[in-house]
């Protein structure tokens, strides 16, 4: 899968709220009420990258979920992290 150029980027940007470019990769911080319910979060982002065969780096703090996006094997931001992105904001 090509990586996209940085208009791409910014275009598919606008899709996903609360998703913010750093570096080569997208990544967004979700809060939850508790530790418990980011868990659960967590557990559903797991499902979802599994089916997809494409898997976020998650950083969990207490009510805290930050999630990263890339495409390591293309080298970069893909369609393939912006419609992740959109699948994960859904499961907030």
């Amino acid at each position: 899968m090509a990586t996209l150029n940085l208009s791409q980027i910014k275009i598919a940007l606008g899709t996903v709220p609360g998703w913010k470019k750093k570096g080569s990769t997208i990544t967004r911080t979700f809060q939850f009420k508790a530790f418990p319910m980011a868990i659960k979060f967590v557990n559903a982002v797991a499902r979802l990258a599994e089916k997809a065969w494409h898997h976020p780096d998650i950083d969990i703090r207490w009510n805290k979920v930050t999630l990263t996006l890339t495409t390591h094997d293309a080298g970069g931001l893909t369609e393939k992290d912006f419609k992740l992105a959109t699948q994960f904001d859904r499961l907030a």
